[in-house]
């Protein structure tokens, strides 16, 4: 009797086994195929295309007389292109030009003097906009100057109120004696925003003035 019981537990446990396996094998083989690699079981490769850019090898540009080509931007002092604009005029439309850094001949509008005075994190990292102190309500504006926009710069500081002019803080077009350039070109201690060196921020800004008679051509 116990020979019988143990037969029959010993056949079934063989059956379950042996099913088991052949299960495994049919899902092996539905997966894999007759191989042992298992190719078709693996994950599918996303390709991408070659690429069909041609690297930036090409010679640079230089002129008929052998100089390298002036680029698209001029490379100016901010303080610079500040004391150009004032000097040609302080006009809120007309063009004025510079002389940049590499000695290009350049030119630009008050568009491009703007945001010295209206962007923040410019002069120095983390630097305080000038607007964000000298705005348009010169009743609570340090020196009762507006810095953000081109009549409020106009107008000077020391205003009575929004309709009235004040102190001219341009020099008059004479940029080095302006009270704007003292407060640029110097660290003033007591005045937020004026703490730290502000005078060699050098930015890109205006374009060259091409020279008469004179064309790019590469390099052979």
């Amino acid at each position: 009797m116990n020979d019988d019981v143990r037969k029959y537990i010993y056949g079934t446990l063989t059956v379950f086994v042996v099913g088991i396996l052949a299960w495994i094998g049919f899902l092996y083989v539905n997966a894999c195929g007759f191989t042992l690699t298992c190719n078709r079981g693996a994950l599918p490769v996303e390709r991408t295309p070659i690429p069909t850019l041609i690297p930036a090898t090409l010679p640079a540009m230089q002129t008929t007389t052998g100089e390298v080509a002036v680029p698209d931007q001029c490379h100016v002092a901010a303080v610079d292109l500040i004391g150009a604009w004032v000097g040609a005029g302080s006009s809120e439309t007309d063009v004025f030009q510079f002389t940049d850094i590499n000695g290009h001949n350049c030119e630009s509008t008050f568009e491009e003097v703007k945001p010295l005075f209206i962007e923040g994190n410019l002069w120095y990292s983390g630097s305080l906009s000038c607007v964000s102190c000298h705005s348009v309500d010169v009743a609570v504006s340090p020196a009762q100057l507006d810095l953000s926009s081109y009549a409020g710069i106009i107008a000077g500081s020391r205003r009575a109120d929004a309709e009235s002019s004040g102190t001219d803080i341009l020099g008059a077009g004479n940029w080095e004696s302006s009270l704007l350039y003292e407060f640029i070109s110097a660290i003033h201690a007591d005045a937020p925003g004026h703490t730290e060196e502000i005078a060699d921020l050098v930015i890109f800004a205006g374009k060259p003035i091409p020279e008469p008679n004179q064309t790019a051509t590469p390099i052979p």
